[in-house]
């Protein structure tokens, strides 16, 4: 029966085609996509099929002809020219592709666009380990649109991201591209971006397919370790959840292996799993290079050649970087590989080109630039997120929101506190002053009613402790010491490597200390006895342990865009009450890692796990207790929430009910605030292990002083599956405990539910 079906309709697409060949069907804006793309495709050489599966970059505006020889590719990058250039040049390609190639075939124009589009001069919002610290889906969404507008204006039709890796290895350098530690949070903000990013026609590439952001020791690009059920239930969830409720038009592979088994050729990860157990429907895109690293980098295969055919067999549609598809059109011709596989790949990559219209309305208006690219309500934006990313850790004594009448000279000190830092894949030049620093931030904000010193005591990664005594002296002649520390990150594409960064694609920490002598500033700077407040501007949790100790406050910020120094500065002098945050564990030491809050119980729950310290030795850590120093979820505010009640909608339901849980939390305190609510889930008996906790659901909700507001969460039952024995999903029945609070380790209100 299937196959009469399926012959069914290839009888029906062959008889629209022929009678519509005196116009073409891929040309009608209004037959259906798959008509349209089985019409072009069976007018397409072998030749015109293969270049769709390939990438290449823009060229000379001025000599296109030599650039393309009259051939459309199928995607094509720029990511070094200003936001105008870029526009004016991909109008001049998609002229060119329109008219000058034999079928009007156009190209599929893409750039990074993680946190901003990677052209000169877009705006440049926070990191994706801010946005993930906001706890808010809704800006990610708002930003992404931001984004998709600034791209299509430019004619940037696709962009590689968002990062679905988790973040469970913090010594990864790419820790800062991801949106945290935690499945489900990740998938919210997932969802968010793409849809945002394809609303306005801008297809996303979510990415690394699969399990590639916890590298061994590490270092990037390493061997991933672990198995089926870890896959499913942590590094895949993601994807399914993305692909599943938001349909990226694309997915980007990963250069790693999982299990031993290069991801990149492997028919069971990029087909079987991706498509046949995940459902995704669109085309798979090779992260660059990663083919031909079949054969350099895996030594799985032993030549270019062998390589594209077993990436091509195994579901990458579209080769990057690397010329591994350019010897399929020989293996085809030789009998060495059958054509069905080329017109597979084309298929998807064809079918993403109607579904974004680009066949119908390719072009971009260059005119336009001026008025859309980095606008102010799209700095605006990125100043939000920036407040809203945030977390504050520490703030004793209430020393912030500061007084600047207390104060007559405030000291800013600190290697990270005169330079802006955008971090990996953002467009700024060596210098970063397309970021506003916190010095200048500080100046803007704190204006003339105090005397601001800046000295940077120390750089951020080199054993050089000579300026240190120059900081010390800045701060004993102050009445105040704002010491930012933390790490540096560049995008590799504008030479990384010299400028001495410690955090970003391939820039891997063996220890997660404050780099180079940033500590001893710190222990310096405590001596002069002065009120010291840290701020740690970073793409990464660092081991905290004395700042925890030691300082007067605390505040994370990750790395925050354009806005990130006017950001932290109105949040210092209390005009942004701080709302982040931590979507990502901080360690007690680089030995106590990993630290991540979904553990299972196994892993601490023990007799010997309090663990003891250099005066009094314990169990399992001898010196150390082997918890988080922070916790997942957590975050201070300059108010107080109080919890009064949580109501449960029901005890007992079946997989397929829904849990509705409202809360009430009051604001107590004298300033207007954000709170996260956050529910997590424990299964009290499972026949495989569980966490302890799941993150299962969340809202950021804004109260007044003295405000009362009930916030709705709701979870289906089904988000308590779990794979079996048998690598089955499924929701075993019996008790569950519901945990509501502020964070991960503060907890409100724990009730149980049964599943029957």
């Amino acid at each position: 029966m299937r196959i009469l079906k399926l012959s069914f309709l290839a009888l029906c697409l062959c008889v629209s085609i022929v009678r519509a060949d005196n116009e073409p069907v891929y040309k009608d804006k209004n037959a259906p996509v798959e008509e349209r793309v089985e019409d072009l495709l069976r007018r397409m050489t072998l030749r015109e099929k293969i270049i769709q599966l390939q990438n290449r970059s823009t060229g000379d505006a001025n000599d296109l002809p030599n650039t393309y020889k009259g051939e459309s590719f199928g995607s094509m990058h720029e990511m070094g020219l200003s936001a105008q250039d870029v526009a004016n040049l991909y109008r001049k390609v998609f002229e060119y592709m329109k008219t000058e190639t034999r079928l009007g075939i156009p190209i599929l124009s893409s750039a990074e666009g993680i946190h901003g589009i990677l052209q000169n001069g877009c705006t440049i919002f926070p990191q994706a380990i801010a946005q993930g610290s906001t706890f808010n889906p809704e800006l990610i969404f708002q930003m992404a649109e931001a984004e998709a507008v600034e791209a299509r204006v430019m004619g940037i039709r696709q962009v590689l991201s968002p990062v679905l890796d988790i973040a469970r290895e913090l010594r990864w350098g790419r820790v800062e591209e991801t949106f945290g530690e935690d499945p489900y949070l990740i998938s919210e903000m997932g969802i968010n971006f793409v849809r945002g990013f394809q609303k306005h026609g801008v297809g996303c590439m979510p990415k690394h397919f699969v399990a590639h952001g916890t590298p061994t020791g590490g270092l990037n690009c390493a061997f991933v370790a672990g198995g089926e059920r870890e896959l499913r239930s942590i590094y895949a969830y993601p994807f399914a959840r993305v692909i599943k409720e938001a349909d990226p038009i694309a997915i980007m592979g990963c250069y790693s292996a999982y299990d031993g088994i290069p991801v990149t050729g492997s028919p069971y990860y990029m087909t079987d799993f991706l498509r046949g157990e995940l459902g995704f429907k669109g085309f798979v895109y090779s992260d660059w290079g990663s083919v031909d690293r079949l054969k350099l980098f895996h030594f799985a295969v032993p030549t270019t050649a062998a390589a594209g055919k077993q990436a091509l067999i195994a579901g990458v549609d579209m080769d990057v970087w690397d010329w591994a598809y350019e010897t399929l059109q020989e293996q085809v011709e030789k009998g060495q590989l059958d054509e069905y596989y080329i017109d597979r790949a084309a298929r998807r990559v064809l079918t993403a080109k109607f579904k974004l219209g680009l066949f119908d309305d390719p072009y971009n208006d260059p005119k336009k630039v001026d008025k859309i690219v980095r606008s102010k309500e799209h700095v605006a934006l990125a100043k939000k997120i920036a407040d809203e990313s945030a977390v504050l850790l520490e703030n004793k004594n209430n020393i912030l929101p500061l007084d600047i009448s207390k104060y007559r000279s405030i000291a800013v000190v600190g290697p990270n506190s005169a330079h802006g830092i955008a971090g990996d894949y953002a467009w700024v030049n060596a210098e970063d002053k397309e970021c506003v620093s916190l010095y200048e931030g500080v100046k803007n904000v704190f204006g003339k009613k105090v005397t601001i010193n800046q000295v940077d005591g120390c750089d951020w990664w080199s054993q050089d402790e000579t300026k240190i005594v120059d900081a010390v002296k800045t701060v004993e002649n102050s009445d105040l010491a704002i010491i930012a520390v933390g790490t540096r990150s560049y995008w590799l594409g504008r030479n990384a490597k010299a400028h001495k960064v410690t955090s970003g694609e391939g820039f891997d920490l063996s220890s997660l200390e404050l780099p180079g002598k940033q500590l001893e500033l710190l222990k310096a700077i405590k001596k002069t006895g002065k009120p010291m407040i840290v701020v740690l501007i970073t793409g990464k949790p660092l081991v905290l342990s004395w700042v925890k100790e030691n300082a007067d406050a605390l505040l994370v910020q990750f790395y925050a865009g354009e806005q990130q120094g006017n950001s932290m500065a109105d949040i210092l002098v209390g005009n942004v009450n701080p709302s982040g945050r931590l979507n990502i564990s901080f360690p007690r030491s680089t030995g106590n890692t990993p630290c991540y809050y979904n553990y299972y119980p196994t892993d601490r729950e023990q007799i010997f796990d309090q663990g003891g310290s250099l005066d009094n030795p314990g169990g399992h850590y001898i010196f150390e207790k082997p918890y988080a120093l922070y916790n997942f979820g957590y975050g201070l505010s300059y108010t107080d929430f109080k919890y009064n009640q949580c109501v449960l909608s029901d005890s007992i339901f079946s997989d397929a009910g829904r849990l509705v849980v409202n809360v009430e939390v009051e604001n107590t305190g004298k300033r207007a605030g954000k709170e996260v609510v956050q529910l997590y889930v424990r299964d009290n008996i499972s026949t495989v292990s569980t966490p302890i906790q799941q993150l299962k659901a969340f809202k950021k909700m804004d109260l007044k002083p003295g405000e009362k507001k009930t916030v709705t969460l709701e979870l289906p039952i089904s988000e308590l599956a779990l794979y079996d024995a048998y690598m089955k999903r499924v929701v075993e029945p019996g008790d569950f405990e519901i945990q509501v609070g502020g964070s991960s380790d503060r907890i409100h209100f724990r009730n149980t539910i049964a599943v029957r």
